[in-house]
């Protein structure tokens, strides 16, 4: 693997196991997590994505994920202090910004928060050391943001020099159609390459919308160093509910072996 391919794929996906479509027990996604980190890929973080309501339901489980994203689904966030949780991911009130939502949060420096923002939803104000997260996709075609208002978010987070993840709906490396859904799945490869167009001061949004694999494939090889180190700056990491397929995808694209 050369330097440019470890700076675009290393620690690019999170372990979101417990979410749909898989919806893993937690014993499964567990054993999944600890199966994955003695295996070794690259391109997984090993970071177990959990939400707050089944933080307890981890507590009494022998094994501990090496690192711990939160996903606060209700209103009290549980203590979490005797776990690694190095991120916090919060969607953001209607009628809140974000700086009250950090601060009602009181979380340490060592706690990352990311704040979920609708791609329309933009020109919101975001602290210093405070992340995005959009939403690429859900159990409904209305769930998946069109390709201008994703590539909106990127040159957002672009120009602003805002770190964010991303979450659901990106099953597979390339932009494809679901027929059970009736609509196009954004691509994880897409995803990460729009980044790094619009790094270049390109438009992201003909690469996000772009099925041509092949097109695809030759603008992931003639990525620059530099290029692909910034775009990996902004964007952080994606949560995946499977971990295997991300890995199998880039192998098959030959972008990994």
């Amino acid at each position: 693997m050369d330097v440019v391919t470890m700076n675009v794929y290393t620690a690019l996906v999170d372990d979101a196991g417990l979410f749909p479509p898989t919806s893993l027990h937690m014993d499964e996604a567990l054993a999944r997590n600890r199966r994955d980190l003695e295996h070794g890929s690259s391109v997984l973080t090993h970071r177990f994505l959990c939400p707050a309501s089944r933080l307890h339901r981890l507590r009494d489980m022998d094994y501990r994920p090496r690192r711990i994203g939160l996903i606060l689904d209700q209103e009290e966030v549980p203590g979490f202090d005797d776990l690694p949780v190095d991120f916090v991911e919060a969607a953001l009130p209607p009628d809140m910004t974000i700086d009250v939502l950090a601060r009602g949060l009181g979380l340490t420096e060592s706690v990352r928060l990311f704040v979920e923002l609708a791609p329309a939803r933009l020109g919101v104000d975001v602290p210093d050391g405070i992340g995005l997260k959009v939403r690429c996709g859900g159990l409904t075609a209305e769930a998946f943001p069109p390709a201008e208002h994703l590539g909106a978010f990127i040159r957002f987070c672009v120009e602003h020099d805002i770190p964010f993840k991303a979450t659901a709906g990106l099953h597979h490396a390339v932009r494809h159609f679901d027929p059970s859904l009736g609509v196009d799945r954004h691509g994880f490869l897409n995803l990460v390459l729009a980044v790094c167009e619009a790094v270049e001061g390109r438009d992201p949004v003909p690469l996000l919308r772009t099925t041509d694999v092949g097109h695809i494939v030759r603008l992931a090889h003639s990525v620059q160093e530099d290029t692909a180190k910034r775009a990996r700056q902004l964007l952080v990491s994606y949560g995946s509910c499977s971990t295997s397929t991300p890995v199998e995808d880039l192998r098959t694209l030959g972008l990994i072996t």
